[in-house]
């Protein structure tokens, strides 16, 4: 039985980590052969961007290498594929090696696009990259005052990350002794300040605290980086001193290239997980289009199931488990507070009031995060 892992982030790293110890025997009498192809040697914990953007963390501090967090049985190839040929069962290389498959895992992620908004690449600083996280760590160490504007593209995947922005912006300004300086300015596309209804009602009054000005209904259009102006589709601007974007998302390009999905995200079965129209063909966090927060958390519950449920087919021939849409986020309401939103398809979250504790839970969680990966916790 060979299984092909597509992509090694946390769903895919965890998910042959999980199978591998789950199939351990087959494996030594050479029944399972499992496989990883990654883009890259390295593994990075893309919470911790935030944090780097704030001067919390290092870039060095994000990541480990992948062969280090895999099991030795678990065959790993830094070589992204190219194209996928579902009806021939195999896959295709950018070094044009071909890898058939009896069951095939697609965890391929996601990836910004603040090109399709006219002007963000230019105006607006993110922090979903290193290099972007960075610079706008730079770039909040410059600011004295004026205003700093948040906006949000959509799709995009951790949406509780808007809201962690702001209360770190907050914080970031009190503690430069600059707050009252900065006016910060939050936008959002639907008619409330968060996707989430229970996360809009808990954050509202929170924003009010922090005398953080909102605006709802605010998709965005343009940035006129030269005027420093973020634009509407609703046909309202707000002038900026700094813009920071949470810039729209889309599934990979070789998702689309392969036909396997409008804007990179596969059509996925959300209780088996698996790609409409393929049986055999299994689709882990953002890459699917599953009504459910594109995140870590997603990603590692959904890995689960799915080991779960591959290695019950192998030993009995049937799967065992559904995935019932869980999601777990913590979410920082400072630089020393959190709480946290757990959640799935029937159960909205129920937010608790923020505490130092869980804020410490969370930082020993960054740390934790390894040994999460190598499906030990």
């Amino acid at each position: 039985m060979r299984i092909l892992i597509v992509g090694g982030g946390t769903g895919g790293t965890i998910l042959a980590n999980n199978l591998a110890r789950r199939l351990s025997s087959e494996i030594r009498s050479n029944k399972v052969h499992i496989t990883l192809l990654s883009a890259s040697d390295k593994h990075m914990y893309q919470p911790g961007l935030l944090y780097v953007a704030f001067g919390q963390m290092t870039p060095d501090q994000l990541y480990r290498d992948e062969r280090s967090l895999l099991e030795p049985a678990i065959n790993f190839h830094v070589d992204p594929v190219e194209e996928f040929k579902l009806d021939e069962e195999c896959v295709v290389t950018k070094s044009g090696k071909t890898h058939e498959y009896d069951i095939l895992v697609i965890a391929t992620g996601s990836r910004i696009v603040p090109e399709q908004i006219p002007g963000m690449t230019e105006g607006a600083e993110t922090f979903y990259t290193e290099a972007s996280a960075v610079k706008m760590f730079k770039k909040l160490r410059e600011i004295e005052e004026g205003t700093v504007a948040v906006v949000v593209g959509v799709p995009h995947k951790c949406p509780i990350a808007p809201v962690e922005l702001i209360f770190s912006l907050h914080d970031y300004f009190k503690a430069r002794g600059i707050r009252d300086k900065i006016n910060i300015k939050y936008h959002y596309p639907i008619g409330r300040i968060h996707t989430i209804e229970n996360v809009a009602k808990w954050a509202k009054p929170e924003f009010e605290r922090m005398g953080i000005e909102y605006e709802t209904l605010f998709n965005v259009k343009e940035v006129d980086a030269e005027n420093q102006i973020v634009r509407s589709e609703e046909e309202t601007e707000t002038k900026y001193d700094m813009l920071i974007a949470i810039p729209p998302h889309s599934g990979m390009e070789v998702i689309e290239k392969s036909n396997l999905g409008d804007g990179g995200w596969i059509p996925t079965n959300r209780h088996r997980l698996t790609m409409n129209g393929h049986d055999n063909v299994y689709v882990l966090g953002d890459t699917t289009n599953l009504p459910v927060s594109k995140t870590g958390s997603a990603a590692h519950f959904e890995a689960e199931v799915v080991a779960e449920n591959i290695a019950s087919i192998i030993k009995i021939g049937t799967p065992v488990r559904d995935y019932d849409g869980k999601v777990y986020c913590f979410i920082e309401t400072g630089h020393d507070s959190a709480t946290h939103a757990m959640f799935n398809y029937k159960n909205p979250p129920d937010l608790k009031p923020s505490s130092k504790p869980m804020h410490w839970f969370k930082m020993a969680y960054n740390q934790m995060y390894w040994t999460s990966v190598r499906g030990l916790l």
